[in-house]
């Protein structure tokens, strides 16, 4: 059966969806996505990325062609339409369709607006019970990565290279330091057991789950550092591992080959795992 997605204001099979060759979206990424997981059928810190989206739509100066509230309804009846239980719903908003390719904005276009459902076992994925490699490589991207923009060929070319080398996420290096995942924050776990996950700023873009992870480690009273790491760091660590809306909290077991610590996920991960979990069970919408 084909899925149903949403294009500008109808529901649509995903095989009948279609944009504009035209396009800024696809012919100059002018413009900005989001991913929400999808767990038990309802949706998971959704509020946060809404939030993200109105910001990064902003930053930009691209107006949303719905408002919020409309949004996440679409959201949830492509959940309903789809009988989806777990997985996740992207969205895509762009500045829409002009008549010719110019690169300054379009007066008197209306932005595009598309979401999909797809679906995916986060809870009970392999990897969160065995871990993840990652390998690294330099940070090519450019400096407003605060805005999550659908130009993301660094990003694919990072993923590749994480592929081919066997791996499941590539950390991207900068001065020395870790940004963060192809599609996914980066944390480690110091000897002292100290949580440690970079500051947001430009340099990467504020996750939702990181966010969400932090504020929870917090709560349970876990000592928690916002500050750059070096790989040498990350491989001299207790543990390591990642934030994404895709795979909630997931080990980091090898870095470029080297075993973290005795190459399984440790206990501290496997504890913000679990509570993460919860709490999205809770709040989920």
């Amino acid at each position: 059966m084909d899925q149903i997605a949403y294009v500008n204001g109808s529901f649509v099979p995903l095989s009948e969806a279609k944009v504009s060759v035209l396009d800024r979206g696809f012919l100059f990424a002018d413009g900005i996505y989001e991913v929400a997981a999808v767990l038990d059928g309802k949706l998971i810190d959704n509020a946060s990325h809404l939030a993200r989206l109105e910001r990064s739509v902003g930053e930009i100066a691209l107006a949303l062609p719905e408002t919020i509230a409309r949004i996440e309804e679409i959201q949830k009846e492509l959940v309903k339409r789809n009988a989806l239980i777990n997985g996740m719903v992207y969205l895509e908003v762009t500045r829409g369709a002009d008549k010719s390719r110019d690169f300054a904005f379009p007066k008197g276009v209306k932005p595009t607006l598309i979401m999909f459902t797809s679906v995916k076992n986060i809870v009970d994925a392999p990897s969160a019970k065995t871990g993840i490699d990652v390998i690294t490589l330099p940070d090519i991207r450019w400096v407003r990565r605060d805005i999550k923009s659908v130009a993301l060929l660094a990003q694919v070319l990072a993923k590749q290279a994480a592929a081919e080398a066997g791996a499941a996420e590539a950390w991207m290096i900068e001065d020395g330091k870790v940004t963060e995942g192809g599609s996914s924050s980066a944390f480690i776990l110091t000897r002292d057991d100290v949580i440690v996950t970079r500051q947001n700023g430009s340099e990467i873009l504020p996750g939702c789950t990181r966010k969400a992870v932090v504020k929870l480690a917090e709560e349970h009273q876990l000592r928690v550092e916002e500050r750059a790491f070096s790989i040498d760091e990350a491989l001299a660590a207790k543990e390591a591992f990642i934030t994404s809306a895709t795979v909630f909290v997931q080990a980091v077991v090898r870095i470029d080959g080297k075993k973290i610590a005795d190459g399984k996920p440790g206990p501290m991960t496997n504890r913000l795992r679990q509570i993460y979990v919860d709490f999205a069970k809770a709040t989920a919408t």
